[in-house]
């Protein structure tokens, strides 16, 4: 049953062999590149719509219940390492990029939370969503979705302890230390607002995504048919000891969300690339974007934006070496 759901709801391979068909149909061989190309692209972009619509339609009716007011009220009850977890938890139900989260953070450290609970937000928001949990599995499996989720928690809750023992309040940009904030009752929404919030965030978050989603998946199926297997095995593959630090530092000057990763992602891992590497990478883009670096050093002075790089490079590193040393227990 669970392979069903996995494969069949969650990956939508019936829909992969219908295109597949339809382009046999009016002459295309899709053992070919060209017919390839056009069957990954055709069924990647429409799996990853309708998952993209789907997610962040309950998501979104989730995240109603969590408006900034109400979550740095609830940060603001936890203290020590346990604020930490709930940051990093909360995180799961927020944004879908980090430029999207970075507003956020910054509202929250302005409202005077401690800098290593807002750290532990910023980390996980853009990492380890209930979208990347869905579409992790979709393509990767259930375990390799868990894994890769309680990883991303461990690094954003290890880097906001390990900045908030450095004590560097200081290194927050004097403007946001000293915003002062006004609580703003909040309404409590009724069930037909919560539908239109969430339909309403559909119909944005897909157009700010969608562009990336075509570039994405482009990018995917040339890999998936263009590119040489023996290319990509050598330079990320088993043969490589540094693939995923190339993965990793590969990904910063991209500009994408979990959406965008995943067919290129699926291209390589289906190209002989190791698992870690491929993680890696999401994990790289998603968390360590140049845009979101600039819009993040508007906040924050150049030590603690180094800090905030080196522990998310660290950090994503040593999952991807993980995630290569157990990845014959996981595909």
């Amino acid at each position: 049953m669970w392979t069903f759901i996995q494969e069949q709801i969650l990956g939508m391979k019936w829909l992969s062999i219908l295109i597949g068909n339809l382009l046999n149909d009016i002459g295309l061989d899709v053992s070919g590149k060209i017919g390839g190309t056009l069957q990954f692209f055709i069924y990647d972009v429409i799996k990853i719509v309708v998952l993209l619509c789907t997610l962040i339609f309950f998501i979104s009716y989730i995240q109603s219940f969590f408006p900034p007011e109400r979550t740095k009220k609830i940060l603001g009850r936890f203290h020590g390492i346990g604020a930490n977890v709930i940051a990093a938890l909360l995180g799961t139900v927020t944004p879908f990029c980090s430029c999207s989260s970075i507003p956020l953070f910054i509202g929250f450290t302005s409202a005077g939370l401690p800098l290593g609970v807002t750290f532990s937000f910023l980390i996980s928001s853009p990492m380890v969503d209930l979208g990347s949990l869905v579409l992790l599995m979709s393509i990767f499996g259930a375990k390799v979705a868990v894994v890769y989720v309680v990883l991303g928690l461990l690094i954003a809750v290890a880097g906001g302890t390990l900045i908030e023992k450095l004590h560097l309040e200081n290194e927050v940009e004097e403007f946001i230390r000293n915003a002062k904030q006004i609580d703003i009752p909040q309404e409590e929404l009724t069930v037909k607002d919560r539908l239109i919030y969430s339909v309403e965030q559909v119909a944005g978050t897909f157009k700010k995504v969608f562009p990336y989603i075509l570039v994405g998946v482009g990018i995917g199926a040339v890999i998936h048919n263009w590119i040489p297997e023996d290319l990509i095995v050598r330079f990320l593959g088993n043969g490589n000891p540094f693939g995923v630090i190339i993965a990793t530092i590969a990904g910063v000057p991209m500009y994408a969300d979990i959406f965008g990763c995943i067919p290129i992602a699926e291209a390589l891992l289906a190209k002989g690339a190791r698992l870690g590497v491929v993680l890696s990478f999401m994990m790289g883009v998603t968390t360590l974007s140049l845009p979101s670096m600039i819009m993040l050093k508007k906040a924050i002075k150049p030590k603690l934006l180094g800090i905030f790089i080196a522990i998310c490079t660290v950090g994503i590193i040593i999952v991807g070496y993980f995630f290569n040393a157990i990845q014959y227990l996981l595909v």
